[in-house]
């Protein structure tokens, strides 16, 4: 791969060179001594303490450099924050020789640089908490230029850099010169954390479950074909967890979650990716009225955990995950929307329908599919506040048992929030003569050309002939609900590195 450098790019080479000319290692592989960063100073550094910041050590990349001659202001950006550094030359360079002054500091230092400094803290006389350097070296040089992104006197960016293309491309770049993106992360792991200590107060076990999988089950989707040279085998990644954490509450677990990254080989938009996370847990004798409130209850504890209250601002709204959450079936919900009550049409009458509606739906799906059409594109969007979606007809749900008092209905609800379905959950089909008929109906429906129908997976009809458990499960979109609870609105701004198209780089 052919190298075309820019001016800077080229001057920054040469910088290089004249640093190494000078006996400087620019990339030294020495450990640095941290022993504080910029945002635990600043809030903690006081006139009456100070006697404990006489002898820090900071490292952080070069985000401004203010020269006044014989004395630099320099801030550093750490990953907690920014600070700044007071770098007076005779202090640093006390004997003739300048050379390091002249060739590193002076002539060879470049935004994007890192460095540390050794020094103690003082307030300057504007009043900004900084540190006086008393020793700087140089940690890595910088070969390429960031982009340049405007800052205010504190340091704070008031004209970012905004294009999509770039930002998601380059993250690394992006977590650098906007701040507000870690932030996203920081809190992404902390809305996880709080996941999993809830699950694990519980008594919930975390498994791992195959990536690899011989039949892609336990979701309607399209999925990405692999093939495994060892067993001459193709290979599918999955598309869900659900049928091997079923597998094991047939053997003897309780309670089992996994944060499983799956893979559907579908569109990509501001709400799908097609790698993304899911959260899924089964519990062993519940049902779904008790997975609504556990998980209502989850999600109030998420908001609080984040933001210290329930009410979150979401766009231009104001949403509110205070428990409990409105619950509505799913033909009330569209009657709701529509004035339609669909419950007792066939296949022929949602197509009549759809085309009253003017949805336009093809002509190999079935009934099932042709209520979720419906649902979605009249209703589903204006669940703004968290909706428990209840009672889908079975053709919808091939792995759920079906409704204890309502024919033709399954237990089985979708929580909507923001017009979008974030969790999923059933009261689980532990049935095994019932499972085979449903995924045979799923065969018809891949025989019409449906390619989101379920494969028949033989050995999950084996583990449930063995017999499991009265329970309930769930599927929550992690990477949705991570846009929720930190106010983004595209799913690429939750995704360290979302799926693009690949760059030539030739």
């Amino acid at each position: 791969m052919s190298q075309n450098l820019s001016e800077q790019e080229l001057i920054r080479r040469e910088k290089l060179e004249k640093i190494v000319a000078a006996g400087v290692n620019p990339f030294p592989a020495e450990l640095y001594p941290v022993s504080h960063y910029s945002n635990d100073i600043k809030s903690n550094f006081t006139e009456e303490n100070k006697d404990l910041y006489t002898a820090v050590c900071v490292a952080g990349r070069v985000m401004t450099i203010n020269d006044k001659g014989k004395v630099f202001f320099i801030k550093i950006q750490d990953s907690k924050g920014i600070i700044q550094l007071y770098v007076k030359r005779d202090e640093l360079c006390p004997d003739e020789d300048k050379s390091f002054w002249d060739n590193v500091i002076k002539y060879g230092l470049d935004l994007g640089d890192i460095i540390g400094c050794k020094g103690y803290v003082f307030i300057t006389k504007t009043g900004e908490t900084s540190i006086h350097a008393q020793s700087i070296t140089l940690l890595t040089k910088s070969l390429k230029p960031l982009p340049v992104v405007k800052r205010d006197e504190e340091g704070n960016v008031f004209d970012a850099v905004t294009d999509p293309e770039f930002r998601y491309r380059q993250r690394y770049v992006d977590l650098i010169i906007n701040p507000e993106v870690k932030d996203t992360f920081v809190k992404r792991t902390k809305m996880v954390n709080t996941i999993r200590e809830f699950l694990n107060e519980q008594g919930a076990l975390e498994v791992d479950t195959p990536v690899l999988q011989a039949i892609p089950g336990g979701a309607a989707a399209r999925p990405f074909m692999t093939h495994h040279n060892a067993l001459d085998t193709p290979f599918y990644l999955r598309i869900a967890n659900e049928l091997y954490l079923k597998r094991l509450i047939v053997g003897g677990f309780d309670w089992v979650y996994e944060f499983s990254r799956n893979f559907r080989n579908e569109g990509m938009d501001r709400t799908h990716n097609p790698e993304f996370t899911i959260l899924e847990w089964y519990t062993a004798y519940k049902d779904y009225f008790w997975m609504m409130q556990t998980t209502e209850n989850l999600f109030e504890k998420i908001a609080i955990a984040l933001h210290g209250t329930t009410e979150l601002p979401v766009g231009d709204k104001m949403i509110n995950f205070k428990a409990p959450f409105k619950r509505i079936t799913i033909f009330d919900a569209i009657k709701e929307n529509t004035g339609i009550d669909i419950s007792a049409m066939d296949e022929a009458g949602l197509r009549v329908v759809c085309k009253q509606l003017k949805i336009d739906v093809p002509g190999n799906i079935g009934k099932g599919k042709l209520i979720d059409e419906i649902f979605g594109a009249t209703s589903e969007h204006t669940y703004i506040q968290p909706t428990f979606i209840t009672d889908y007809p079975v053709e919808m749900s091939p792995l759920t048992k079906k409704h204890r008092n309502k024919e033709g209905l399954v237990e089985r609800f979708e929580l909507m929030v923001n017009g979008k379905e974030i969790a999923n959950a059933y009261s689980e089909l532990n049935d095994p003569i019932d499972q085979r008929e449903r995924f045979e109906e799923q065969v018809k429906l891949m025989e019409r050309g449906d390619d989101e129908a379920m494969f028949i997976d033989y050995d999950f009809l084996r583990a449930l002939e063995y017999g499991m458990p009265p329970t309930a499960g769930i599927g929550i979109g992690i990477d949705r609900l991570c846009m929720l609870m930190t106010n983004n609105v595209s799913i690429q701004d939750v995704l360290l590195f979302p799926q693009m198209r690949p760059e030539n780089f030739s």
